[in-house]
């Protein structure tokens, strides 16, 4: 199985074959607009815009699951993006990741790269927010902006906490995008 094999909804419910990004790396993010990390959309936009014309795609992926941080509607959420971060990048319908009613994609991500790889912020962060969130399992994402990086190929690469920041995916993004 690939990433190929999973349709998703856009931001306008409207099915969309991940077949499309066939041959691209991919960064995938679990997202949320009223979040600390929210910034981090100007970051995921400047990698984007960086790196797009060597074949990178950055999937967005609204979540509401962490304290209700991304309240909008799919509409609302696209136009904070646009208006506060001006954000080209794909963004799709607003989303569970982990629980029963995970999105099926999110399942088989976190199946497929169970453990985050995480940097000196990462131990920090992830104290922080156990004191919101109750995870019913190992695998579970733990916050809003957690990233997967998926290979031309389609199969995951590597996860990483939310605390790792698009910028420090710069080399490991170059390394996928030159093999």
């Amino acid at each position: 199985m690939t990433i190929y094999d999973f349709t998703v909804k856009d931001n306008r419910d409207n099915p969309v074959s991940l077949e499309k990004y066939r041959g691209k790396v991919l960064l995938v993010v679990n997202t949320a607009t009223k979040c600390g990390l929210t910034p981090q959309y100007e970051a995921l936009e400047r990698v984007y815009e960086d790196l797009r014309e060597k074949g990178l795609e950055v999937l967005d992926f609204p979540c509401n699951q962490f304290l209700n941080q991304a309240p909008e509607d799919n509409q609302g959420i696209e136009e904070f993006c646009q208006l506060n971060y001006q954000t080209k990048f794909d963004r799709f319908s607003k989303i569970d990741v982990n629980g029963e009613k995970a999105e099926p994609l999110y399942k088989w991500l976190r199946k497929e790269a169970p453990v985050d790889r995480k940097n000196e912020a990462s131990d920090g962060f992830e104290e922080k927010v156990k004191a919101y969130v109750s995870y019913e399992s190992p695998t579970d994402i733990k916050w809003n902006f957690g990233k997967f990086l998926v290979d031309r190929e389609g199969h995951v690469a590597a996860r990483f906490s939310p605390s790792v920041t698009p910028e420090e995916l710069k080399e490991e993004l170059s390394r996928l995008l030159s093999a």
